[in-house]
């Protein structure tokens, strides 16, 4: 038959809990479970900004396709050589959104490297 304490609760059971809590409670133990969830959460931010960067691409995609598209209609109807400059302004937007995007995809890996994980 199991010993029991004074309020009935068994003995082993009490020190399952006083060992469980030492284990769990520790300040070692917290410091490093802080510093895993303080190094996921750089993570994650690191993720939403690339995601972030990879819509601007996108955007501005989307946007230099639609003045190529309009410059190219108006090229074909009129023959007017300054919607070639427009192809070449959409061209660059393109160019530099490419740029920008590697720039903060970098600094966002960068940033997850650097992050202390202890």
């Amino acid at each position: 038959m199991t010993a029991f304490a004074q309020d009935g609760i068994a003995r082993e059971f009490i020190d399952a809990l006083n060992q469980a809590t030492e284990a769990t409670m520790a300040p070692s133990t917290v410091q490093t479970d802080s510093a895993g969830k303080a190094y996921q959460m750089v993570a994650l931010a690191s993720a939403l900004a690339v995601q972030d960067a990879v819509d601007s691409m996108r955007n501005v995609g989307t946007l230099a396709d639609a003045a190529s598209a309009a410059a190219l209609s108006q090229l074909a109807a009129t023959g007017e050589a300054r919607y070639l400059e427009v192809l070449k302004a959409a061209d660059e937007m393109r160019a530099q959104s490419v740029n920008i995007f590697s720039a903060r995809a970098q600094a966002a890996a960068e940033l997850l490297q650097k992050f202390p994980t202890r």
